[in-house]
C-alpha cells in the first residue's frame, strides 16, 4: 500500500463531517493507531491536530466492482502491477477494493484468481469478483461471447478453490442452464451471487432472488431493457427489497435521470456506486486488452474496437461521488451511503470500515467544498498523490 510512512496520530478539524448521525457543521475526527478514535463536535481533544478549512469529512470509498485502473488490470499474475492499479484508485479516495475479472475459460480464470488471492489475505484486496464467464451471450457486452459458458457446479468449485476464500462475488445470468442452482450453490458458499449480463424475463430473475441472488450487476447495462409489458430483470431487481442495485454514475452508463429514479427507488440500504473501471483509469485515452478484446479510450470513455459497446469506464469513485450530487441529485449523505456505507455492509465489513464512528479504520476522504479530493487517509495513513 502506497502511504505516508505509516499511521498517524492526529484530529482532522474544521470540515463538515458526515457520520452515521448525521452531518456535524464543526466536526472533528481524532485518528489514534490506525483506527478512528472519537468523533465529536466543537472543541477537539487535546493532541496534534489538522486543520481543514472547509469541505467535507467522509468515509474511504468501496468499490466492489473494479477492473483496474494506473495502466494495470487485475488480470495481471505480477502482484507489484496489482498494487498500481489498487493505488491508482486508493489515491482516489477508494480504501477498499474488490479485484473484478473479465470472462475467461475456466483454467485461465482460476490461475488469474489464485494470482490475487495472496493480495486479498494481506489486505491489499477486500476480495474477488467474477463477472464471468456465467453470462447471456445476447447481453455479454464487453465480454467474449466464445467463453461464455452455463454454470455447473464444478466450474464454480474449481474458482472457489483457486481463492480459498478470496472469491466474494459471482455474476450470473440465471436463464442459462443450472443458473439458479449456480445461486444457491454460490450462496451455502457465502459467496454474494450477482445477477447480470442477463437476457432474463421478470419470471426467471424471481426463482434467483428466492434462491438469495442479492447483487444487480450494473442495472441497466448488460441486460434486458425495461419495457412495461415485460419489467425484465431491471424491474424485478430494482423493486425487490432484498437486492442491491449496482449503478455506474459517470453520466456514460447511465443518464442522471436514471440514477437518480433508481437510487430514490432503492433507497440508500439498496443504492451502490460502482466505477466498473478498466485500466484506463486514470492514465486516459488509447487502446486495452481487456479479457482479450480490444478496447478503445477516446475522450474518456472506452468501447470495444469496430463497435459502440461500452467497455467498462475510466471512472474513479471521488468522480461517481460528485456526479451523483452535482448531477444526478442525490444528497452528500445519500452519496455516503452509496459508496462507502452500503456495499461495506454488503461485504461484511461494517464493523471494520464504510463509516466515521469509533473503532473502526480510520479510511477517511477530505473533500473540498466542489467535492474533489484533498487528502486520503487509509488505515490512519497518509495516502501518496
Amino acid at each position: 500500500m502506497s502511504t505516508w510512512g505509516g499511521p498517524v496520530d492526529v484530529t482532522l478539524t474544521g470540515g463538515r463531517v458526515v457520520t452515521p448521525e448525521g452531518v456535524l457543521d464543526r466536526g472533528w475526527v481524532a485518528v489514534r493507531d490506525g483506527l478512528i478514535a472519537a468523533v465529536g463536535e466543537g472543541a477537539p481533544p487535546d493532541g496534534p491536530t489538522t486543520e481543514l478549512g472547509g469541505g467535507w469529512v467522509v468515509p474511504g470509498f468501496v468499490d466492489i466492482h473494479c477492473h483496474g485502473g494506473g495502466g494495470e488490470a487485475f488480470t495481471s499474475a505480477d502482484p507489484d502491477r496489482v498494487v498500481k492499479a489498487a493505488n491508482a484508485h486508493r489515491k482516489h479516495g477508494t480504501t477498499t477494493l474488490l479485484a473484478s475479472l473479465v470472462s475467461r475459460p475456466i483454467p485461465e480464470l482460476a490461475d488469474q484468481v489464485r494470482a490475487l488471492s495472496d493480495l486479498v489475505r494481506d489486505g491489499l484486496l477486500a476480495g474477488i469478483h467474477l463477472e464471468g464467464p456465467f453470462l447471456s451471450a445476447a447481453r455479454c457486452g464487453a465480454h467474449d461471447p466464445a467463453i461464455l459458458c452455463p454454470p455447473d457446479r464444478r466450474s464454480i468449485d474449481r474458482l472457489l478453490g483457486a481463492g480459498d476464500g478470496a472469491v466474494k462475488m459471482i455474476t450470473v445470468a440465471p436463464e442459462l442452464d443450472h443458473g439458479v442452482d449456480a445461486v444457491r450453490h454460490l450462496v451455502d458458499n457465502d459467496v454474494l451471487a450477482a445477477i447480470g449480463h442477463t437476457d432474463a424475463t421478470e419470471a426467471q430473475i424471481r426463482p434467483a432472488v428466492e434462491a438469495g441472488a442479492s447483487v444487480a450487476t450494473h442495472l441497466f447495462n448488460g441486460m434486458r431493457p425495461l419495457h412495461h409489458r415485460e419489467p425484465g430483470p431491471i424491474g424485478a431487481l430494482l423493486d425487490d427489497e432484498r437486492v442491491t442495485v449496482e449503478l455506474i454514475c459517470d453520466l456514460v452508463h447511465l443518464h442522471p435521470t436514471a440514477v437518480r429514479l433508481a437510487a430514490r427507488h432503492a433507497g440508500r440500504g439498496r443504492t451502490v456506486l460502482v466505477t466498473d473501471a478498466i485500466a484506463a483509469a486514470g492514465v486516459g485515452d488509447g487502446v486495452y486488452d481487456v479479457g482479450g478484446l480490444e478496447v478503445r479510450v477516446v475522450d474518456g470513455v472506452p468501447t470495444l474496437a469496430g463497435g459502440a459497446a461500452l467497455a467498462g469506464s475510466t471512472l474513479t469513485m471521488d468522480v461517481a461521488f460528485r456526479n451523483a450530487v452535482t448531477s444526478c441529485g442525490l444528497t452528500v449523505d445519500e452519496a455516503v451511503h452509496a459508496t462507502s456505507t452500503r456495499p461495506a455492509r454488503l461485504l461484511g465489513l461494517e464493523d471494520r470500515t464504510g463509516r466515521l464512528a469509533a473503532g473502526l479504520s480510520a479510511d477517511i476522504v477530505v473533500l473540498d467544498d466542489d467535492l474533489k479530493p484533498r487528502e486520503v487517509m487509509s488505515r490512519g495513513a497518509w495516502v501518496k498523490d
